[in-house]
């Protein structure tokens, strides 16, 4: 990857700044289906598997997927096999993987973010950990736990007594205040604030009239969250002083050029992966375009520009 691309989010070195977002991408199928080596030619420069909880979760039940004007409801319920059947089947095949890799984890309590940080520290090939913390808790009646700054503060400190990698948190914008919740991860000995998970909703079946999903309602994801994701994206990079990955409708060049002006130091795409997998490539390439035409020399140099007087 050319020079002017290359950046790094925190200890990470990346060949440029575009990532994939927890779930939309699982590079082990894809490499079945598409038939394509994507270990030597992989298009995002980290990966993240999609989220793993300590014990298998069946998910919600179906249908999961609805397609909207302008974006996707989902409603998976972070359907998994589990924590050690990642580590004992998928790590050792994503042993080859030529970019850093960002493991997700959910907890239903509390504790089990420790649990799961603990478990992925004694694992080489992990080089960073993500806390998704927009799972229902246990503790908190089936509310997020990411909706409660102090419930947030404390899942990170026990994700950060049990690892020395690179943690970030993942925080839901279902919130009144979402910079109260990432002062509260950074408290708790986050490196790093991701934004944003997808935003509740639902949809009715237009011949039944009935809701579409199983379980009612879902994560709406897509280009018409885009504006929620750049508001996010700003407000908490003035707010918090490490490094953000920006998230929530990028699709172009030019979603990720604003993303990264806003404040992000990586963005990552999502939904937009389901109908190109390979997407993350091209727009790379055309960002290099994009940043030399307004006069960008680094990354770097872009990183929060719009905060710039």
């Amino acid at each position: 990857m050319v020079e002017v691309l290359k950046t790094a989010l925190g200890p990470l070195g990346l060949g440029h700044p575009v990532i994939n977002a927890s779930g939309t991408f699982d590079l082990l199928e894809a490499d079945e289906v598409l038939r394509a080596d994507l270990m030597a030619e992989f298009p995002f420069a980290a990966y993240v598997p999609k989220t793993v909880t300590m014990e298998p979760r069946a998910g919600n039940d179906p249908p999961r997927l609805f397609e909207t004007a302008a974006g996707l409801l989902n409603s998976i319920g972070l359907a998994n096999r589990g924590i050690e059947a990642f580590i004992d089947e998928d790590l050792p095949r994503l042993a080859a993987l030529p970019v850093p890799l960002i493991a997700s984890i959910a907890g239903e309590r509390t504790d089990d973010y420790g649990r799961c940080a603990l478990l992925l520290d004694e694992c080489d090939r992990v080089d960073a950990v993500e806390l998704n913390i927009s799972c229902p808790n246990v503790e908190l009646g089936g509310m997020a736990l990411g909706c409660d700054p102090y419930k947030t503060r404390q899942a990170t400190e026990y994700a950060r007594e049990s690892t020395s990698r690179f943690l970030i948190v993942k925080l839901t914008p279902n919130v009144t205040d979402i910079t109260s919740l990432a002062r509260a991860a950074v408290e708790g000995g986050a490196d790093c604030i991701s934004v944003i998970n997808t935003v509740h909703g639902m949809a009715l079946d237009p011949l039944r009239l009935k809701p579409a999903l199983g379980h009612v309602t879902g994560g709406l994801s897509g280009p018409a969250i885009k504006p929620v994701a750049l508001r996010a994206i700003y407000m908490i990079s003035r707010e918090v002083d490490v490094p953000v990955i920006g998230m929530g409708g990028a699709t172009t060049a030019q979603d990720v050029l604003e993303f990264l002006a806003a404040g992000a130091s990586v963005v990552a795409i999502g939904t937009a992966s389901f109908r190109d997998p390979l997407l993350a490539a091209r727009l790379a390439g055309e960002l290099r375009v994009l940043m030399e035409q307004r006069g960008f020399g680094s990354v770097r140099e872009l990183i929060g520009h719009a905060h710039k007087e």
